[in-house]
């Protein structure tokens, strides 16, 4: 009865602090990714972008750094990218840094599939989507071959983070594999098993901080580590890291703010985009720097 209480309490909170979040607009939410497509139609890089809020900026900040125009960049046909926002948010709120870190990947990975960054109450969406785009052939039904093909990346945070590892479960039981998931301050959803990384995943990194009233989960284990690599399990600190969070509310600032701090932690970003970088690259494990705590 007490964990269930707790419970009760700690999914009121949670949407306490998103209520009071800055919220997309029900126009940008039917749109889904309709905002990530027309910043890539402009032709103008995500880094130059001058629409991207302030906060949002600075969490890219070392990615677009790092991105130069004579940069190497990793060749991928058919990739899949699926991004979960956390708590209540909706699709296409430009004011996560989720959905500007998927409007870059899909202007660094032009042959990519589909890029898209969902609520974290849309798997169902997201598992049709895939399906539709891994049946090259349109005849409704994936074959082995179609299958073995696929190349998923998923990510995402808080609530996102849970359902990333709900869909990765989901997937396995149709008989698609996932090339790496991406975890930040997991924040389990009821029914889910999201520090469990099931066996149909080839890797995957968590990302979590232990301060305030939502804490993200320090381990995620894989069910077969002999065919799921853990790239690691970071913990980030903030007693002498300023983060930026004016792009959301004052209550979630106040109740919440390491929360949303790791949410726009320009380290996070960076740390995600290279080990994205190598996972296509190659099937090496990527050297995470001791810097990310």
């Amino acid at each position: 009865m007490k964990l269930r209480i707790n419970l009760i309490l700690a999914i009121s909170f949670l949407g306490l602090v998103h209520a009071f979040a800055p919220r997309a607009s029900a126009q940008q939410a039917d749109a889904g990714m309709t905002n990530i497509r027309e910043v890539n139609s402009l032709g103008t890089s995500v880094c130059e972008e001058t629409e991207i809020n302030p906060q949002v900026r600075e969490a890219l900040r070392l990615i677009c750094i790092r991105t130069g125009a004579d940069e190497k960049r990793p060749a991928t046909s058919g990739l899949i990218v699926v991004g979960f926002l956390g708590g209540f948010a909706k699709s296409g709120d430009s004011n996560h840094p989720e959905v500007w870190f998927g409007a870059y990947l899909r202007q660094r990975y032009p042959s990519a599939t589909e890029v898209s960054v969902l609520s974290n109450h849309q798997g169902r969406r997201a598992i049709r989507d895939i399906l539709r785009l891994l049946d090259k052939d349109h005849d409704g039904a994936l074959t082995a071959a179609e299958k073995s093909r696929a190349q998923i990346i998923l990510y995402g945070h808080s609530w996102g983070a849970s359902e990333t590892a709900a869909l990765s479960r989901e997937l396995g039981r149709l008989g698609i594999p996932v090339l790496l998931t991406v975890q930040i301050d997991i924040v389990r959803k009821p029914g889910e098993q999201p520090v469990r990384i099931p066996r149909n995943v080839e890797a995957a990194v968590n990302f979590y901080q232990t301060d305030g009233f939502l804490r993200g989960r320090p381990e995620i284990v894989a069910e077969d580590p002999e065919r799921t690599e853990i790239i690691g399990n970071y913990h980030m600190t903030y007693e002498a890291q300023r983060i930026d969070c004016r792009n959301y509310s004052w209550f979630a600032r106040t109740f919440n703010k390491p929360h949303h701090k790791i949410e726009n932690d320009a380290r996070v970003w960076n740390q995600i985009g290279a080990i994205i970088d190598s996972r296509l690259s190659s099937a090496s494990t990527p050297a995470v720097e001791a810097a990310t705590r």
